[in-house]
């Protein structure tokens, strides 16, 4: 399953991914976000969830891996944040009132490879959301997808190494990733696990169309905000029902 194993390893592996400046961008747009609700859909180990929580948010978060829920739930216990963390996939959330934002983070997206399962979400975050209610996400670049098959690439530190090497997927702007991970265990030895994951990517073009079909009012690309590092290598788009 995707993220079965994942999701022990995830944070040390996402640690250079922009969640500050994710928070600033949506601080920037929506302002206090204390008393505000709001959904992180694809939330993983709830990496955002939890800096939202202690902002003041009411965060739900919602992830289609029962493996990312639990490791959330116990990070969120550490922590001392409260979020109210659900297993669901973002093609068939909802929610029991709407609310004032949803993000989807770090190309949680993409993950959804066909223009219905996108446009569904797209309805389904549409609903969910107050008029006058925000979408924050981003997805990758088409560049990004293609320098991902520039692989393998290889990563290694004293706990953890990975080997992801990757192919082409059968439809346009598609990537299979083959992650084979090698994790240090308390006996000092090493366990072996695979990942297996399948993204795709839309020209951006295609995903602002289909938020104006779904009846989003506007929609914008964030600049700036998220470094040089990142301009080629994800959209970052803010949704106004």
């Amino acid at each position: 399953m995707m993220y079965e194993r994942f999701a022990h390893v995830y944070d040390e592996l996402m640690a250079d991914i922009p969640y500050e400046n994710y928070l600033a961008w949506m601080v920037h747009e929506v302002g206090e976000l204390r008393g505000k609700t709001v959904v992180d859909l694809g939330c993983g180990t709830g990496t955002l969830s939890i800096p939202l929580a202690h902002m003041g948010a009411d965060v739900i978060g919602i992830d289609l891996s029962q493996q990312m829920i639990d490791q959330a739930t116990s990070k969120a216990l550490e922590e001392e944040a409260q979020v109210d963390f659900h297993c669901a996939s973002m093609t068939e959330f909802s929610v029991a009132t709407p609310v004032d934002v949803v993000v989807i983070a770090i190309d949680s997206l993409n993950y959804l490879v066909d223009e219905t399962q996108v446009k569904q979400t797209f309805e389904k975050v549409f609903q969910a959301l107050k008029p006058g209610g925000k979408l924050f996400f981003d997805v990758h670049s088409i560049d990004k997808i293609a320098a991902y098959l520039d692989g393998p690439f290889i990563y290694e530190d004293e706990d953890v190494a990975y080997m992801w090497s990757t192919e082409p997927g059968e439809v346009p702007h598609s990537v299979y990733h083959d992650i084979t991970f090698f994790v240090k265990t308390d006996e000092d030895l090493y366990e072996r696990f695979e990942e297996h994951h399948y993204q795709r990517t839309f020209e951006i073009d295609s995903y602002k169309k289909w938020l104006q079909e779904t009846g989003f009012s506007s929609s914008l690309e964030a600049s700036g905000i998220f470094g040089n590092e990142h301009v080629n290598l994800r959209h970052f788009i803010l949704a106004t029902k």
